[in-house]
């Protein structure tokens, strides 16, 4: 890690690929919840890519009992 690199749990955003690993959630389940709540307020697109915003969907997450 270079003094440019942010710690994961320190962005505020994460791709699909980052958001798989910090929440243990596979790719295609995150990729299909994004795509199905595009207009929640965690998902901002970045052209064609899938950016989740980690603050407000760890608060979807800390409400469920089954993904």
């Amino acid at each position: 890690m270079n003094n440019t690199d942010v710690p994961i749990w320190e962005r505020y955003t994460l791709t699909i690929e980052e958001a798989s690993k910090y929440f243990r959630i596979g790719e295609k389940k995150l990729r299909k919840l994004a795509e199905e709540n595009i207009n929640s307020g965690w998902v901002i697109m970045n052209g064609n890519r899938v950016q989740i915003k980690r603050k407000q969907f760890e608060k979807i997450v800390d409400t469920l009992d089954v993904i």
